[in-house]
């Protein structure tokens, strides 16, 4: 017999999975409580219970996700030794992330589209990319000298190549992307004045 805890996890992790195929199918504002309540085999009050909000439950996917892709991530960068292979290894976990079935990214611009017209989706989703772009920019200062914060700038390439990849495959190669986050790092610092790795 199972434990109350471990019902309450199996219900949770049911939540998860229905919202994740409804955000993807639907986008976050088509998807209804009840709709991934019922696609969960759960009840709505269920979904409140453990999330407060659809929104509750949109983040708490995302930060799953995010927190996956960002131990793999961590782990490949701990063993690459250039810059190239560490931008490869960012352009990697973004275009092909081990995390979500391939939803992840989509969800992401489904979450970044969502914030623009909800604001506490806004506050969460700006508090969650200073977080990134913070990471990212001690990263680059950690691997090449001189280079200012280029989180944001980054983050943002990285997300909008992988959006138009989406679009048309054939039009990002890993190369080219990998060549344009290499460039955006190189380019800051020469534009600080330092010399180039």
């Amino acid at each position: 017999m199972a434990t109350q805890g471990e019902r309450r996890a199996r219900t949770r992790q049911a939540l998860l999975d229905a919202a994740a195929e409804l955000f993807a199918e639907r986008g976050v504002e088509g998807a209804s409580v009840d709709a991934i309540a019922e696609k969960a085999d759960r009840t709505s009050g269920a979904l409140y219970d453990h999330f407060g909000s659809k929104d509750g439950l949109l983040f708490a996917l995302l930060e799953g996700w995010v927190d996956d892709v960002a131990a793999v991530t961590g782990a490949e960068l701990s063993t690459a030794t250039t810059l190239d292979e560490r931008m490869a290894v960012m352009w990697r976990n973004v275009a092909d992330p081990v995390a979500g079935e391939g939803r992840w990214i989509a969800l992401e611009h489904e979450l970044w589209s969502y914030a623009t017209r909800n604001e506490e989706a806004g506050r969460y989703l700006a508090r969650r990319y200073r977080a990134i772009w913070d990471q990212v920019s001690d990263g680059v200062a950690e691997w090449v000298d001189g280079v200012p914060d280029v989180g944001p700038a980054l983050i943002g390439l990285l997300l909008g190549l992988e959006m138009m990849r989406r679009v048309d495959p054939d039009a990002v190669t890993d190369e080219l992307a990998i060549a344009a986050l290499t460039g955006v790092v190189t380019g800051a610092r020469t534009n600080r004045g330092a010399p180039t790795p």
